[in-house]
């Protein structure tokens, strides 16, 4: 109810935003007045825009640590962990490069021409400098205080990891302070839940000043990149099924039947966590085995965000093109392999792909600022995220579920829905601390 409401005030703020906008454009038509009465509305978007990146750092350490710390002992989980680590690199990869090539064709942002802003001038754009050498040495920190002081997602991602596993791997021995950074992410996301509150405000004001300098004409824009944000969403929906039909046959289209409802649910809360105890019921009935559920679900709602990754390269380049910032194929590939990485920090956290294009923006010297071109009609497009990211972890638990031996292949393997056993409570605690 909460975040459908929310969901309203994000649209009547938007919707307030265009007509305070429009207002203003044409009672001061000229440039020079309308930038600046755009300037004082954009403070509000300015102030949203720095609580986001206050929670960058601990965001991603505090859930992707939790996340990982939380597979057990590596040993025994490392078999069903493995084929589900295989499955979401796959799916990540194809997601992310599906993402890339669209809005390379489409070119959604190429018609803007958004002047950089002065903040952005003085850094001396360079979008295609970051080689290989420094991709690899960046990856590393000197110190993980300093990482996260200059809010270098990608060197958090690596800590963290390193961190999990090796919390993972001690088992009882780190279980306090697993529990510590579990009680730490509950409040992180708390937090987080604070900042979005404020999400409404932010719109009405990058909406309104948006408007009053470019006019009415920049909506036929943002139409046109949901649209086409859509087609590929719909496109991924078909090749996700299509692998599907290759590796179930006929009873894919089963299994989509039965994450029909979870589908409907994430996409009108925007959040993918409220279908999750659902998903599970539906994956028991399809025939995937409790304890593949209970294991590879948690496992996916951080690593296997489908429809997020895609998004996240969609709407990096669609910035670039607006500010006429020419990437490299080399620059998009190297941006893509950063995404892989940046993007298993998400969590299932509304939203958090801003987080991660924020912080994407700024490796990659594309003006922050173009964040503001997206996050009015942001909520619109979480729908179709939160919705793809059940198509891809119900299909992910379904195709590991089949590798581990489950009926799931097999015509009438469907059976009574049973609430998980074994890791249930692990899984429950996992998903309790993005909810």
């Amino acid at each position: 109810m909460r975040r459908q409401s929310l969901t309203t005030w994000i649209i009547i703020a938007m919707l307030l935003g265009i007509a305070v906008g429009y207002m203003c454009h044409e009672l001061w038509p000229d440039p020079v007045i309308a930038r600046s009465i755009a300037d004082y509305i954009s403070l509000f978007t300015d102030v949203f825009l720095r609580l986001i990146k206050m929670i960058i750092a601990p965001l991603v350490f505090s859930t992707l640590v939790v996340g990982v710390a939380h597979m057990g002992d590596v040993k025994a989980v490392g078999r069903i962990g493995g084929k589900a680590m295989l499955w979401f690199v796959s799916a990540s990869l194809v997601s992310l490069l599906l993402g890339l090539i669209l809005v390379n064709i489409l070119q959604p942002g190429a018609n803007l021409n958004m002047a950089i802003p002065e903040a952005g001038t003085a850094t001396n754009i360079r979008a295609s400098s970051l080689s290989l050498k420094d991709f690899v040495t960046h990856l590393v920190p000197v110190s993980i205080f300093d990482a996260m002081a200059r809010n270098e997602i990608l060197q958090i991602v690596v800590f963290s990891l390193l961190f999990g596993v090796a919390a993972a791997s001690l088992g009882e021995k780190a279980q306090t302070l697993v529990k510590w950074i579990e009680e730490l992410s509950h409040v992180v996301l708390k937090i987080t839940g604070y900042i979005m509150g404020l999400a409404p405000l932010a719109v009405f004001a990058s909406m309104a000043a948006i408007i009053t300098t470019q006019g009415l004409g920049i909506l036929v824009t943002y139409g046109k990149f949901v649209a086409e944000f859509y087609f590929g969403l719909a496109l991924l929906w078909c090749l996700l099924t299509f692998v599907g039909f290759l590796i179930f046959g006929r009873r894919v289209f089963e299994l989509v039947s039965l994450v029909r409802q979870p589908f409907l649910l994430a996409f009108s809360t925007a959040s993918s966590e409220a279908a999750y105890p659902k998903l599970m019921e539906q994956l028991a009935r399809f025939g995937v085995s409790p304890k593949v559920i209970s294991f590879v679900l948690p496992l996916g709602y951080s690593f296997n965000l489908d429809g997020s990754m895609m998004y996240c390269t969609f709407a990096v380049v669609f910035i670039a093109q607006a500010y006429n910032i020419d990437l490299s194929v080399g620059t998009q590939i190297t941006m893509l392999l950063l995404l892989m990485l940046t993007s298993k920090g998400m969590a299932g956290v509304p939203r958090a792909s801003l987080v991660v294009i924020a912080a994407t923006l700024s490796t990659f010297n594309i003006p922050e600022a173009g964040l503001l071109l997206i996050i009015g009609i942001d909520q619109f497009l979480d729908m179709g995220r939160s919705a793809t990211n059940v198509i891809g972890n119900s299909l992910a638990a379904a195709v590991v579920g089949k590798w581990e031996g489950d009926r799931v292949a097999e015509p009438g393997s469907a059976i009574q829905p049973e609430p998980p056993t074994g890791t249930y409570d692990q899984a429950e605690g996992v998903e309790a601390a993005r909810a």
